[in-house]
């Protein structure tokens, strides 16, 4: 994703520490955001309908600073990676 200039980044509310040991024993390759009060999660609509945590969602941000696609749950990153591609030719 990184060729096309794109940052992933996760984002829960977890602890930074947790986050920190998560990332570590996945070995991912980007960064986890603390949204400890789930201001992020509430303006992405990722927050589950009963309030009690967050939806897994994918969200894409446009270099514009708009979504250009939000989709709830893990969409296959092949179609993740064509939106990406796409927004970044136009």
């Amino acid at each position: 994703m990184r060729k096309y200039d794109v940052e992933p980044v996760g984002v829960n509310p977890g602890t930074a520490e947790s986050h920190r040991a998560f990332r570590e024993m996945h070995d991912f390759p980007f960064e986890l955001l603390v949204d400890e009060d789930m201001h992020v999660a509430k303006a992405y609509g990722a927050v589950k309908d009963d309030g009690g945590g967050i939806s897994r969602s994918v969200v894409v941000v446009g270099k514009d600073g708009a979504v250009i696609f939000r989709q709830a749950g893990a969409p296959a990153w092949p179609l993740v990676a064509n939106i990406v591609k796409v927004a970044n030719d136009e």
